[in-house]
């Protein structure tokens, strides 16, 4: 099997396809489809695809958490009333969601609040602040996570993606040996064989084999040389 392109229409019982559901792993199960159902039918038959699908699940999970921070929010005296906590909730949510914190990663969605604490009115301005502690699902890859990644940027030194808030570089040393660059006017690897290419606005699946953490960034070094790694949708046959 090639580990170049994985095609989303492989059979249940290949490695690639269980990889290709791995959006499927954090789903209720009152939420799936009856076709996801079934899915998850053969894979508990199956003891190969079973270890493959916990495996894959157990990967998806440790890139979100839930966890609980705290905030000093700021409010204007124009939002004081009797809707002052909403209006405190809908500042917050607009104030952290999509934010990144080196240290927590990306903040995904507040999902509760926990305590507002006493306010502490500023002088000279009328403004008060409130201690807030929430809770949230926040977005942080580590090494060895296996990603499904957009391609925004390719060029002789090798291809940048987006998965997410997520930015991740694929150096050429790190593409596989029998892909080229071509230039022109849309960059792009592409096998001897002409079968397979990335270029931008493909959709590959990457694994990160290494971030840089800033304070409020997080970037990640991705390789695509390895099985079941590779192009999964390639925008030249949509």
């Amino acid at each position: 099997m090639s580990s170049r392109f994985v095609s989303p229409s492989h059979d249940f019982t290949t490695k690639s396809h269980s990889l290709a559901m791995i959006s499927w792993f954090s789903c209720s199960s009152s939420t799936r489809s009856s076709g996801e159902r079934f899915f998850f039918e053969v894979v508990h038959e199956n003891h190969e695809i079973f270890k493959i699908y916990t495996s894959l699940r157990k990967r998806v999970k440790k890139m979100f958490f839930h966890i609980v921070l705290e905030r000093n929010m700021q409010l204007h005296p124009r939002y004081f009333g009797r809707n002052l906590r909403d209006n405190l909730v809908s500042k917050l949510m607009k104030d952290v969601e999509g934010t990144c914190s080196g240290r927590h990663g990306f903040v995904v969605a507040v999902t509760g609040i926990e305590n507002v604490g006493k306010g502490l009115i500023r002088d000279g301005t009328g403004f008060v602040t409130f201690p807030v502690k929430y809770q949230c699902v926040v977005f942080r890859p580590f090494k060895g996570e296996i990603l499904e990644a957009v391609v925004t940027m390719v060029n002789k030194m090798g291809f940048f993606a987006e998965a997410g808030p997520v930015q991740i570089f694929v150096s050429n040393h790190l593409i596989p040996d029998d892909m080229e660059f071509q230039s022109g006017d849309i960059p792009n690897y592409t096998t001897s064989d002409g079968s397979v290419k990335i270029q931008k606005d493909s959709e590959v699946r990457l694994k990160i084999i290494g971030t840089r953490v800033d304070a409020t960034e997080i970037f990640c070094i991705g390789t695509i040389k390895d099985d079941f790694l590779g192009v999964i949708n390639d925008p030249t046959t949509v």
